[in-house]
């Protein structure tokens, strides 16, 4: 935040970003968080628990929505505070691509210390239309 030359005001948007989570970082991710519940790796096990398909972990989901405000931020250290609830699973289809999530904040919070920065996630659904898969997701980042 130090290096924006822009006053810092509630209502201040972020850089979005947009990730493809595929099958193999779902792999990858299982390994480093050694969480290898078969509906992140496993289509039959996935359906047979009511899911579309394999989904993403959701600590997958939210860490890679937070890293708009880390990205924006420059360090993660400066990241007091995280929280926000699952609101859609994350499905990964079996291909190269996997799933495209769109990622976007705005500071909708200031104090002399801290940043509020409010999050949005989504995916496209099956019928096209955005799916909002984070709900209150909210970072709290030191200002200085």
């Amino acid at each position: 935040m130090t290096t924006d030359p822009t006053p810092l005001t509630v209502g201040t948007e972020l850089p979005p970003l947009t990730v493809n989570l595929t099958r193999a970082d779902l792999v990858r991710y299982a390994g480093a968080s050694t969480d290898f519940n078969p509906i992140h790796w496993s289509d039959r096990m996935a359906r047979k628990v009511g899911m579309p398909s394999v989904i993403a972990h959701g600590m997958l989901t939210m860490a890679t929505a937070l890293r708009v405000v880390t990205d924006w931020v420059g360090d993660p250290g400066k990241v007091r505070g995280y929280s926000c609830r699952f609101t859609s699973p994350v499905p990964v289809p079996d291909d190269d691509a996997g799933v495209e999530v769109r990622i976007g904040a705005a500071v909708t919070g200031l104090t002399d210390e801290t940043a509020t920065v409010t999050i949005t996630a989504v995916i496209t659904g099956p019928d096209g239309a955005d799916v909002k898969v984070l709900g209150q997701a909210v970072a709290e980042v030191d200002r200085g």
